[in-house]
């Protein structure tokens, strides 16, 4: 079970807790996925296309399927996660647009890009209209607007 006290995430099962989220430390790697996985990837597919051009000519069929298959796995570990973050990213503009709405009356303004969306979402209650008002205005980039943020609202849900 998880329990929230003063924006601090606290898990009874270790009674541990994380640090308070802000610009520097918000983002998120995944050891197993960004690293291992991936480099993982990179030696499948490197190493199936050595294998076919080193293979032998009664190997070339067996060769050819591993780099069909090194191939079809790259695409899926690709795939698999840009699916993901663009449910994501669909996700959080909406909860975005509705908490503008609850604060201001008013949707997001028009010009709003998504970067600048998923930004404003780290922005507390108090300051987020007017910085969302400033995005579009000033056309800033997400780091941009997160820097902008003094009151952080931490993020501990995205995958």
């Amino acid at each position: 079970m998880i329990y929230f006290n003063n924006n601090t995430l606290i898990s009874n099962k270790t009674m541990t807790t994380m640090k308070e989220q802000n610009f520097s430390n918000h983002t998120r790697y995944v050891p197993g996925f960004h690293f291992v996985t991936s480099t993982a990837m990179l030696a499948l597919l490197a190493g199936s296309f050595i294998n076919l051009s080193h293979s032998a000519k009664e190997n070339l069929y067996s060769a050819s399927l591993i780099c069909l298959v090194s191939v079809i796995f790259c695409l899926m570990f690709w795939y698999t996660r840009s699916f993901a973050l663009k449910a994501q990213d669909r996700a959080i503009r909406a909860e975005e647009n509705f908490r503008h709405f609850i604060l201001t009356g008013k949707a997001l303004p028009r010009g709003i890009r998504m970067g600048q969306t998923i930004a404003l979402r780290f922005a507390s209650d108090e300051e987020m209209p007017a910085l969302a008002a400033r995005a579009v205005k000033e056309n800033l980039k997400s780091t941009e607007i997160k820097k902008a943020i003094v009151n952080w609202r931490a993020d501990y849900y995205r995958a």
